[in-house]
């Protein structure tokens, strides 16, 4: 078996090839998975569908064949020209599909290092493919690792204590502010674009209700509704009447002209607290005694001087997900070899007991010699599979390995589905996953 990963995500898709091929609703996902596992050579597989990213990760014994069906399925589904797909993802295999689900589920792949959403959104994606039926022990145990991977990514680096995008920076300086005040608190969100989101996302986080405002307003609600009831839908019109209720305001628009100014303010009382987060400003020049303004360039050394620190920790949690990476496949040493290899040990022991008694039955061995006849097969047999399961042994740690174990099991026919892992393992591991 083997592991491979198709990736479109921020750092080699454009944006509105990703939106193209997004899974809208679980209907669609649910039908592109079970075609996927329709083929022999798919074992199962889970999708990860976000804003940044599309991720299809399969389990599967020929992976030239399963990227080719993962692209053509995609294409059809997407209406992306195959060729064109092909030029704009990044296909991941076995071990290289390991260290790069390790690094999205830890947040080093995502678009702003260290920000946690990803993990929980990779965790859904599985839940949903497990209960779909496409999905199931093999890539369980790669998703169990990855968490215990991204659980000590958390707490080994300050990764995720230092945010780096300017939206995400901005809610961080409001959370500094305002402590654990903020949780309850109506946010109001200008912009319903790629830095208004992860502001949106951000402040959920903290507890807080959103109020989105957007020119669009069909696609300011559908995006209000995926992001959950605590997130409220408007127009941009009525943008001067949330200024003189909310005092918490993030702007984030395309607007070549400031869309805030002094005139919109009524109630000069209200203690406010806004961060402009737009090139050129949204946020006109208003004066206010009652009015803290971060503007973009605020932000931005706020972010630099993050950069260095959040570089130094990204290296330190490699060196993590590496480490990860070669204990899981330590791990699935125990789980692919052992259990096999004592399978075949017993299956001697059963034919050399009926053999035996065969024997004896038809005289051609005296039933006084059965113990040490018994003796003599079991260590001919112990001394021809000696050899082979050292090899096992050796070649249960490289990338095929468990391709290597799942051939000897079916040309032995040994079931292990029912084996007790635990008894093979030379470590504790963290095997939760999603169950």
């Amino acid at each position: 078996m083997y592991y491979q990963i198709l990736s479109f995500n921020h750092n080699n898709c454009e944006q509105a090839l990703r939106e193209q091929m997004a899974f809208t609703d679980k209907q669609e996902m649910s039908t592109f998975l079970n075609e996927l596992v329709e083929f022999k050579f798919i074992h199962e597989a889970f999708i990860v569908s976000t804003c940044n990213r599309v991720e299809i990760m399969v389990a599967t014994s020929d992976n030239f064949s399963s990227y080719h069906t993962i692209l053509g399925l995609l294409s059809k589904k997407s209406g992306i020209d195959f060729y064109r797909l092909k030029s704009s993802g990044r296909r991941y295999d076995d071990e290289d599909a390991i260290v790069h689900i390790f690094s999205v589920v830890s947040s080093l792949d995502s678009l702003v290092i260290g920000e946690s959403q990803i993990t929980g959104q990779v965790r859904e994606a599985f839940r949903f493919s497990y209960e779909n039926g496409t999905a199931g022990s093999r890539l369980n145990r790669v998703l169990s690792h990855a968490l215990k991977c991204a659980a000590e990514v958390r707490n080994q680096t300050s990764i995720s204590s230092r945010p780096l995008s300017i939206a995400s920076v901005a809610v961080a300086q409001a959370h500094s502010i305002y402590g654990d005040n903020i949780t309850g608190m109506r946010a109001i969100v200008v912009g319903t674009g790629e830095m208004g989101l992860i502001a949106t996302k951000n402040l959920l986080r903290l507890g807080c209700d959103v109020l989105l405002l957007g020119r669009d307003i069909e696609k300011t609600e559908r995006i209000a509704e995926e992001l959950g009831e605590n997130v409220k839908a408007a127009s941009v019109e009525n943008l001067p009447k949330y200024l003189n209720r909310y005092r918490l305001l993030f702007s984030a628009t395309s607007s070549k002209e400031p869309i805030i100014e002094p005139w919109m303010i009524e109630n000069a009382n209200l203690e406010r607290l806004w961060f402009d987060m737009a090139i050129p400003k949204d946020i006109g020049n208003i004066e206010l005694d009652n009015l803290r303004l971060f503007r973009i360039d605020d932000l931005k050394s706020i972010s630099s001087r993050n950069y260095a620190l959040k570089q130094e920790q990204a290296i330190k949690a490699k060196e993590i997900v590496l480490k990860h990476k070669d204990e899981y496949y330590t791990w699935i040493k125990a789980l692919s070899i052992e259990p096999i290899i004592k399978g075949m040990r017993l299956q001697v022991e059963d034919a050399i007991d009926k053999e035996l008694k065969r024997a004896i039955k038809k005289r051609y061995v005296p039933k006084e010699f059965e113990a040490n006849m018994k003796k003599m097969a079991q260590q001919m047999f112990n001394r021809f599979l000696h050899d082979a399961t050292q090899n096992l042994r050796q070649s249960s740690s490289q990338s095929d390995g468990s391709n290597k174990a799942d051939a000897i099991r079916e040309i032995f026919n040994i079931d292990i589905d029912d084996v007790n892992v635990q008894q093979y393992k030379e470590n504790e591991h963290h095997v939760k996953g999603y169950k």
